[in-house]
């Protein structure tokens, strides 16, 4: 199984420890960001995954040789002059979902500052049985970044908050406001789909594509840990979550 590791972000909210140092490589627990996300999606199969870079791209780069890449098949995604944020990243890299991969074979998009226990094979499972586009790890609580759901937890729309109208696109009687997780699972067959251009987010790309009748499911994961860790309290409080938690950090290699 591939994946794709979103690890080029500015970090600007753990400021001032991404001054100089990528978000990815910063630490929880004395182990990087970058080492759990690749690790623990290592434990789940994962054989070969694409890391995509920019803020301090060349210590990611010098970081992952040093650690033998993890015994992990790692490419590098470089966005070098300008950030692509999710929906760009992901295009510029399809190359490596699309070389050699079965099309019925899904891979996985993670972020690299999120933490969780979420079973990915579990939601690899789901997002077969849906016969699914894309499948999105989501939760039932507050997050500026809620996406609407019908009762059969199919995408119809997204929340915007700050009274700003919801974007629907398939009307339904009472959608439900999940928040995304930033893990998804996605078929390949969803790459050449991708029409949008420049720097632009997945879920634009969804919302389009779930408009014209595309699957992209829900994968409840309400019973799973999750963190953010996109400020340093949330780093803090993950620290002190993992005292008690012993299923989120995949072993040491």
């Amino acid at each position: 199984m591939k994946a794709m590791v979103l690890a080029a972000g500015l970090g600007t909210r753990l400021r001032p420890l991404t001054d100089n140092l990528p978000k990815a490589l910063v630490e929880v627990n004395g182990r990087t960001l970058l080492e759990i996300a690749l690790t623990r999606l290592q434990s789940f199969g994962v054989s070969e995954v694409i890391v995509n870079v920019h803020h301090h791209a060349e210590k990611i780069v010098e970081y992952l040789k040093s650690m033998n890449n993890f015994d992990l098949k790692i490419a590098i995604s470089r966005e070098d002059d300008l950030l692509l944020d999710t929906g760009g990243g992901l295009k510029k890299a399809a190359w490596f979902f699309l070389e050699g991969n079965p099309p019925d074979d899904p891979f996985i998009l993670h972020n690299v500052d999120v933490l969780s226990n979420i079973d990915l094979r579990r939601m690899a499972e789901a997002h077969k049985e849906k016969c699914a586009l894309a499948t999105l790890a989501v939760q039932e609580r507050k997050s500026s970044r809620q996406l609407l759901f019908d009762e059969n937890s199919f995408l119809v729309g997204r929340r915007k908050g700050n009274d700003i109208a919801d974007d629907i696109i398939r009307p339904v009687k009472t959608p439900q406001a999940l928040a995304f997780s930033g893990i998804h699972i996605i078929s390949p067959r969803l790459l050449p789909l991708i029409t949008e251009s420049g720097v632009f987010s997945i879920i634009d790309t969804y919302l389009r594509l779930a408009a014209s009748g595309e699957k992209i499911s829900a994968f409840r994961a309400d019973e799973y840990y999750w963190r953010d860790l996109g400020r340093p309290e949330d780093l803090a409080q993950a620290s002190n979550d993992l005292s008690q938690l012993r299923d989120v950090l995949p072993p040491v290699r």
